[in-house]
């Protein structure tokens, strides 16, 4: 299962109709998409405007592949579990987010060995079509760097 979130803050019907499309033609996996405030509604995948943090845990940890915007808490959470995590950073020229940070931060973590960055809507499909005929889906936690005191001050701050 493939688990799409956006986050809370602004609409990202790019994203949402790049999965929502894939899922049409793949036929192969199944979606459910957290689209948040997006004005597109997806036709093909399921989806909610907003979740609960137990459902959004529930999702996140019962998927193969997290579909995300570059936000840090998404990262972060799939960093922990080791999930296999594609990005797509919003872009601001899109209306997508206030500025261009989430560029920054998808360049900083695509290093990372469960982690993907696309830089458009083609390259995030290739790289969900590359995950799933990898079919690798036990990750271990890649956040051996980062001291547990800094996650949970990050969590916090995020979930403010």
């Amino acid at each position: 299962m493939i688990f799409v979130t956006v986050g809370s803050q602004l609409p990202f019907d790019r994203l949402i109709s790049a999965l929502d499309q894939w899922s049409t033609d793949s036929n192969s996996e199944s979606v459910f998409a957290q689209i948040g405030s997006s004005e597109y509604r997806p036709k093909n995948i399921e989806f909610c405007k907003t979740m609960s943090p137990d459902d959004y845990s529930a999702y996140f940890k019962k998927a193969d592949i997290i579909v995300a915007h570059a936000g840090m808490g998404t990262i972060i959470s799939a960093l922990e579990l080791g999930k296999p995590l594609v990005l797509l950073p919003r872009l601001a020229c899109n209306g997508e987010h206030r500025n261009d940070h989430q560029l920054a931060t998808a360049k900083h973590f695509s290093s990372y060995k469960n982690i993907v960055v696309a830089s458009n809507s083609t390259e995030l499909l290739s790289a969900i079509d590359t995950l799933l005929a990898q079919n690798n889906f036990s990750g271990e936690p890649e956040l051996t760097e980062v001291s547990t005191d800094l996650i949970f001050a990050i969590k916090e701050f995020v979930s403010r």
